[in-house]
């Protein structure tokens, strides 16, 4: 007999080679049922697999991030035998579950694949599914595996293969189909019930330009055809609020292949919109103590060789410019917080400097592959709204609980109600990925666990996405439709520090080593500006608008007086433009509304007369009339609210 414990800590006694669906047939049918796989002293199994010892059991439905990963791995799996049989001779390279959904990278040889064929794959899924096919893993030793792989001309596998090692190889096999794959997946394939696969794409081999190009097949699939339905009610929305596609009818942003790919250019109304949101976080800043600095677009390549960033970022990076100096090299800058321990070291400094808080929206450079860009989401230039702080190890809370205050007010102002906080550490089984001591790092995770529990976030914890130099806080915000979008961040760092030979003067007299928060609560302008029009689908809050007034003359008559209203806006700091075609007033109104202009100022022979004017809100309709100053105390009250609340 074994133990196993379940997660509020009841054990109980079965046989040893019970597996979770034993388990969950132990506590009731429906569960064993609905149970896809299953978390083992802290690694998800297949639910068929036996455990033979004492074990930690927790059983993953549809319902838990874990539970929807293995229907989605076991999905991709059942795609490839959908199109092995379709298209025999194709080849596979991988096919990992994402965060909605599913792919796999298939050489599909001379034959070219078209979203024309994506119906007849999903028929062939579904047709296979209701096979109810067991999927069934197989331990095996690396020469049987290349055996395998070898015989079926198949040498994407063979390379993934030859990198393993004997003893940790394992195949699944699930009617026709054979995959080199760790798991887990399902019972079998009857969970899946209805199949959507939503795109193609490009994909090099290992994401390398060098290598051959494969196509990438996106799919997404549920245990009931109620819930894809609705996911593609949400997709269809998703495109409406597509950020690229707003981004370009409001005229905010632009790409040019003549500026080069992955480089956007902000528009006026564009660049109104991220003065804005700048502005509002310089004004938080200011009142919460932070310095602001300014660092070159530029550095030599030894400041990033002393930060680490050259060695484990180099590759991502555009190469190096050179000088007529030899050995002189300089990058385009990848990140800013080696400038700033620089502006830190320039002067000497006492514990009762500290804490030191040096903000920047600095913009950086990174080499991202033509396939991977998207929107502003995924560019080659952008603005962190970065700062560092550098405090004494006993600031580190302190300093934490106020940044973590600053992310709660952007959120609360743009109406990102709901959120996941996420901490991540480093991976303790492959510690070569990172930089600094043991002791540091374990200083530095204890205190952000701590923080999340002092303000009671709730926070999980992943382990293996730290930061090369230290555990981070994430903040992933879930928008309007559902998405998940990871923006702000906070880092604790005991590294760079280190490498930059950063002291203060103690009260002891004595040299110490200060800690360096690193914080971005936007992350990036372009990625925070992209989440914020598909969260508000363009129709930002009245503080952020561009345009928050647009004056509609219902003829040229009441041009002079459409005028010398736009002359009050503008005194009365409202951001405000004339309507002068020559259209009649409701297709002005109708424009109006498709720009998500906030209000519209209708004028004639009324208004000019009273000095009024007809106020119209988007998507509320007609407000009445108002006189001037009434109609901008009530602009100004309502902007104020949305920024304070």
């Amino acid at each position: 007999m074994i133990n196993i414990t379940f997660p509020d800590g009841n054990i109980r006694q079965y046989e040893s080679g019970v597996t979770a669906i034993d388990i969950a047939k132990s506590i009731s049918e429906g569960l064993a049922r609905n149970v896809l796989s299953a978390e083992v002293n802290g690694q998800v199994w297949d639910a068929t697999r036996p455990i033979s010892t004492d074990a930690t059991v927790r059983l993953f439905t549809w319902n838990d991030t874990a539970g929807k990963a293995t229907m989605w791995h076991s999905s991709a799996h059942l795609m490839a035998e959908a199109i092995e049989q379709l298209y025999p001779g194709v080849k596979f390279g991988i096919g990992p579950d994402i965060e909605n959904g599913f792919y796999y990278d298939i050489d599909t040889g001379e034959r070219l694949l078209t979203e024309s064929d994506l119906a007849d794959i999903e028929k062939r899924m579904i047709e296979l599914a209701k096979e109810k096919q067991s999927y069934l893993r197989v331990d095996v030793s690396k020469k049987e595996a290349l055996d395998h792989f070898v015989q079926k001309g198949d040498e994407y596998k063979i390379e993934l293969i030859n990198e393993l090692n004997d003893g940790e190889i394992t195949l699944y096999k699930s009617g026709t189909f054979t995959d080199l794959c760790r798991g887990p997946h399902l019972p079998d394939t009857s969970f899946i019930k209805a199949v959507k696969l939503t795109s193609l794409a490009g994909a090099y081999w290992r994401g390398d330009e060098k290598r051959k190009q494969l196509t990438r097949v996106y799919g997404i699939t549920f245990p009931k055809a109620k819930e894809l339905e609705d996911y593609l009610i949400l997709l269809e929305e998703a495109k409406k609020r597509d950020h690229r596609k707003l981004g370009k009818e409001l005229e905010l942003f632009a790409f040019s292949q003549r500026v080069g790919a992955g480089l956007p250019l902000w528009l006026p109304k564009g660049a109104m919109l991220r003065d804005r949101l700048e502005h509002f976080l310089k004004k938080v800043q200011k009142e919460a103590g932070y310095q602001p600095v300014i660092t070159p677009h530029i550095g030599n390549v030894n400041l990033y060789k002393t930060s680490g960033h050259f060695d484990k970022y180099g590759k991502d990076s555009f190469r190096p410019i050179t000088t007529p100096i030899e050995g002189e090299a300089f990058f385009l800058k990848p990140m800013n917080c080696p400038h700033h321990c620089e502006i830190y070291n320039v002067k000497p400094h006492s514990y009762k400097d500290l804490p030191i808080r040096y903000a920047e929206f600095g913009t950086v450079y990174r080499y991202e592959q033509s396939g991977e860009l998207h929107g502003l989401t995924r560019v080659r230039g952008f603005t962190q709204d970065d700062a560092h702080i550098f405090c004494t190890p006993d600031q580190i809370k302190s300093e934490f609980k106020g940044v973590i205050k600053i992310i709660m007010r952007i959120f609360k102002a743009l109406d990102f109600n709901e959120f996941v906080t996420q901490i991540s550490l480093r991976d303790p089984a492959n510690k070569e990925k990172y930089i600094g001591s043991d002791e540091n790092w374990e200083k530095a995770e204890s205190a952000i666990k701590e923080v999340a529990q002092e303000e009671g976030l709730n926070a999980i914890t992943v382990v293996g996405e730290a930061a090369f130099y230290g555990p981070k806080m994430d903040f992933m915000v879930k928008d309007a439709i559902g998405r998940k979008w990871q923006l702000g961040t906070i880092q604790v760092d005991y590294n760079l520090p280190e490498r930059f030979d950063l002291t203060y003067i103690g009260s002891d007299n004595e040299k110490h080593r200060p800690v360096m928060i690193h914080r971005a609560p936007f992350g990036s302008m372009e990625r925070f500006v992209a989440v914020l029009i598909e969260h508000c689908a363009g129709k930002f809050p009245l503080w952020l608008s561009p345009e928050q007034a647009i004056i509609l003359p219902i003829s040229e008559k009441y041009q002079a007086y459409a005028e010398k209203v736009l002359q009050f806006l503008n005194n009365s700091d409202i951001r405000g433009l004339i309507d002068d075609r020559s259209e009649k007033a409701g297709k002005k109104i109708r424009d109006a509304e498709l720009k998500k202009i906030p209000y519209m100022l209708v004028v004639g022979e009324r208004e000019e007369a009273d000095g009024t004017v007809s106020v119209r809100k988007h998507g509320h309709g007609d407000l009445g009339t108002f006189d001037l100053n009434q109609f901008a105390l009530m602009l100004h009250e309502e902007e104020t609210k949305l920024q304070n609340d």
